[in-house]
């Protein structure tokens, strides 16, 4: 049932101009959660999945940088949101993300009649047609290119918050929990970029 309603949205968004959403860094423990939204033509989906645009979790940092400027050449239009963490502490994560999402939105010069949201969950801030695809980045090229620019952004962030908050590997971590970072975070305590909600949770805090 779910693939048989997919191919019928790809069918009509063949047709039409295709806007993609999608968000990266939701799971993260340090920094803001990013969200993306990217409009494509069907000739610059095409255009874009014959130079490799896939699912940003598939690729190498190189490439996600190389196909960085190339699907916002391509796009028709996009937007990029965040949401604070001082915002993710004092409305859940699912709430910050979807005023990222909504923020994303916003940018676009018009406001879309129809967007998919890679994901189950729907985006409760918005009133108009929207489809939920699980696994959405690596079925829908839209998707995949937004879930490329928000991946992009939010590790450019990252990168130059290292400077910033050295000594927390920031450049290496992106801000995730990885074993390291929470060691590092046990050693030296938190910075006020540190998600307080969610280190709560491995008693670091």
């Amino acid at each position: 049932m779910q693939e048989k309603k997919e191919e019928d949205l790809q069918q009509i968004l063949n047709k039409i101009s295709e806007v993609g959403l999608d968000e990266v860094g939701k799971g993260a423990v340090f920094g803001p959660v990013f969200s993306a939204v990217v409009v494509l033509t069907k000739k610059n989906k095409n255009t874009l999945k014959q130079i490799g645009v896939m699912d940003s979790k598939k690729l190498t940092p190189k490439k996600r940088n190389l196909l960085f400027p190339k699907i916002l050449l391509l796009s028709s239009d996009y937007g990029i949101g965040q949401s604070s963490v001082r915002e993710i502490d004092k409305l859940g994560i699912r709430e910050a993300t979807e005023l990222s999402m909504i923020r994303a939105l916003k940018k676009l010069k018009k406001k879309p009649s129809e967007i998919i949201i890679d994901g189950p969950l729907r985006l409760r801030l918005w009133d108009d047609l929207q489809n939920n695809v699980v696994s959405g980045d690596s079925k829908f090229i839209s998707i995949a290119s937004a879930s490329i620019v928000a991946k992009v952004s939010r590790d450019n962030l990252m990168e130059r918050l290292e400077k910033q908050y050295s000594g927390y590997l920031i450049f290496k971590n992106k801000g995730y929990g990885t074993a390291e970072h929470l060691s590092i975070i046990n050693k030296n305590g938190i910075t006020n970029l540190h998600r307080k909600s969610f280190l709560k949770k491995s008693n670091l805090i």
